[in-house]
């Protein structure tokens, strides 16, 4: 994995995995403000070619790491943010049912963009 590069592209609500200038996967997520600062991560995709080497683990563990420095939580709607985090919880903490309820409700309000 010393080969893949992660960055945040928050204007664009994608946390990549980038190998040889090449974006390898990546999680989909948006922001949410109210009830309390979320990342709310939708879809984790990795592309074909590169499944089986961590890249989806490592976008969740860096997701959770980022969230935790920018003192917000992750609300995870992705049903592979939500199983990582299952088998993580020291490293990431399960979100206020309030808050997975907001993020669902925006996420219905605005159809279309996942």
């Amino acid at each position: 994995m010393s080969d893949i590069e992660i960055r945040d592209d928050r204007e664009a609500g994608r946390l990549e995995a980038v190998a040889a200038g090449e974006i390898v996967g990546r999680v989909e997520y948006f922001v949410l403000e109210a009830p309390g600062p979320a990342l709310v991560p939708v879809h984790t995709i990795v592309e074909p070619a590169h499944e089986g080497r961590g890249i989806a683990g490592s976008l969740a563990r860096e997701l959770y790491g980022l969230a935790r420095r920018e003192g917000r939580t992750v609300a995870p709607l992705c049903p592979y943010v939500v199983k990582w985090a299952e088998r993580h919880p020291d490293e990431a903490p399960a979100a206020d049912p309030e808050l997975l309820r907001a993020a669902k409700e925006w996420l219905v309000a605005h159809p279309g963009l996942f």
